[in-house]
């Protein structure tokens, strides 16, 4: 992440019953296991909307539907070591395809490729004395929502 820069973020939130689908990510320095919804940078010029469509078809190769703002967040963090500043748009999805919903894990890729793994989570794995979920104001943001 470049320094000094604020990064625009769209992410995704897919639900399965008490489920949200998450990819697993690893901070070595801190060290930390912690869990993110999928999603990515916005373009400039690009509605938050749209990136979060194009980020998970380009992540997972899934097309979404019903995308919702559930809110904006902004993250001031430390990954790897390195000071970092984002602002969120996450989305609540459905996936167009209902194969997704039947799958306990995918496969997907970061940019240049880089494999990752994305697993369906209880919201109850996460918060205190539990694993992280991220960007921070996450977990409050859904909790309201968990009866659906």
């Amino acid at each position: 992440m470049a320094e000094n820069r604020i990064r625009p973020l769209a992410l995704c939130l897919f639900r399965r019953g008490d489920d949200i689908l998450v990819f697993e990510g690893v901070d070595t320095v801190k060290p930390e296991v912690f869990y993110r919804p999928l999603g990515g940078g916005i373009h400039f010029g690009e509605r938050a909307e749209d990136a979060a469509r194009r980020e998970i078809r380009e992540e997972i190769g899934a097309e979404t539907t019903n995308l919702r703002l559930l809110g904006v967040l902004e993250n001031l963090f430390t990954h790897q070591g390195a000071p970092g500043h984002e602002v969120l748009f996450l989305f609540e999805a459905d996936f167009i395809d209902p194969a997704f919903y039947a799958r306990d894990s995918l496969v997907g890729h970061e940019d240049g490729g880089v494999p990752f793994k994305a697993f369906w989570k209880p919201l109850t794995a996460f918060g205190p004395g539990k694993a992280p979920l991220y960007p921070d104001g996450l977990l409050e943001l859904l909790r309201p929502h968990s009866a659906r």
